[in-house]
């Protein structure tokens, strides 16, 4: 097993979410929320002093998330009414009956309705995401009252309400490109693309300047790689060089040319992979690495996941409950992504979103509305190590 070593590490810009909504495996039980159940799963990261032989030492100094202004900060729950309705209704649209997308809706729906019992600022109201008649399901909870709207989960949903959004509303995935949208409509997603583009900067600001790229022929892991390689020729006007694995050669010269490693596969691959690695080489990975029970052999590796996962014990992590339910990681962030998105609809129905201005210190990373309308994110960055005991 392994504990983690904890820092901050730059934006994430939001595009993208498809792995994530679609790769959802959990066996999901009829998905309550235990108010107080704080379970096994969500092992909390252990710090563990590193070892004076290893090759990645306490990460490097990264810049800290900027707080959010106080007419931003995420309000604090009033004192409870009985049998009081909140004044607040917030309108929801989530394909839950879909085939496809059903799973991932009800995820993210148990984790908007935790928020919304812990807050008690707002009230739900539900309507499926119908492809048929999208367009009147939303006009028809604003003219119902809601003063702000959450979803459609699904980019071909968000194209169809994009040309009537009258109030403020929160898109559960990525836009379309080239989809005309207003000052009105937003976006907060989970993305991969821009996990890899974070890994970029963080391994600049370590100083890395010959990194390696390997991925597998896996699509996701192409997407990885190749979000990773756009950026670092962004920020310094060169390639980095690229292997696929398995190694098909002696890749001696390439190897002793980098000074460090991006990787994009699954933990397996990653295990194989950093065991044929020279041991001065620093590696990087994305969220794509992080289990819950994670292979001691992938010990000194970076990655970057959510506070969900990295920090359970943070204030605005430990005040939201776990889910009943078994799932996996990739559907947990689903109900992640519901806490947040309840979060700042509550925060959108206080003021117009300014974009550099509408921040939240999140469950899935520190939130920031970009120019573009789409939110970015930080994402806390982790170094696995072996425990104590060296297990």
């Amino acid at each position: 097993m392994v504990g983690t070593l904890l820092a901050w590490g730059t934006l994430v810009h939001a595009q993208e979410p498809d792995y994530i909504i679609q790769s959802n495996a959990a066996p999901l039980n009829p998905l309550s929320v235990s108010q107080t159940a704080r379970p096994a799963a969500a092992t909390p990261p252990v710090p563990v002093p590193q070892p004076a032989s290893a090759p990645v030492s306490q990460p490097a100094p990264a810049p800290q998330p900027v707080p959010a202004p106080p007419a931003q900060a995420a309000p604090s729950a009033p004192p409870a009414v009985p049998g009081a309705k909140p004044a607040l209704t917030i309108g929801v649209l989530l394909p839950t009956d879909s085939p496809d997308f059903g799973e991932a809706a009800r995820v993210v729906r148990a984790g908007m309705d935790a928020a919304a019992a812990t807050d008690g600022q707002a009230s739900l109201e539900y309507v499926d995401e119908e492809p048929a008649d999208l367009a009147a399901r939303y006009r028809a909870l604003v003219a119902s009252g809601a003063r702000v709207i959450v979803g459609p989960l699904t980019r071909p949903g968000i194209s169809a309400i994009a040309a009537h959004v009258t109030v403020p509303t929160l898109a559960l995935n990525g836009f379309e490109p080239g989809l005309k949208t207003n000052p009105r409509l937003l976006s907060l997603s989970l993305i991969v693309e821009g996990e890899a583009r974070q890994v970029a900067h963080l391994m600049r600001d370590d100083g890395r300047a010959n990194p390696l790229v390997v991925s597998t022929a896996d699509p996701l892991s192409k997407r990885l790689a190749q979000a990773f390689v756009d950026e670092w020729r962004k920020q310094t006007g060169a390639a980095p060089a690229v292997l696929a694995w398995p190694f098909t050669a002696p890749m001696t010269d390439t190897l002793a040319h980098a000074d460090s490693v991006f990787i994009a596969m699954t933990p397996p691959e990653a295990a194989a992979l950093k065991a044929a690695l020279p041991g001065p080489l620093s590696v990087y990975a994305t969220s794509q690495l992080d289990t819950r029970k994670p292979d001691a052999a992938l010990a000194g590796i970076r990655f970057i996941d959510m506070p969900w996962f990295l920090m359970p014990e943070q204030a605005q992590v430990k005040r939201y409950p776990r889910p009943s339910a078994a799932l996996t990681m990739q559907t947990e962030r689903l109900y992640a992504l519901g806490i947040d998105a309840y979060r700042l609809a509550v925060l959108m129905a206080k003021g117009k979103p300014v974009p550099g201005m509408l921040k939240l210190s999140g469950v899935t990373g520190d939130l920031q509305l970009g120019a573009d309308r789409q939110f970015e994110r930080v994402l806390p960055l982790a170094v696995m190590m072996p425990d104590n005991n060296g297990q």
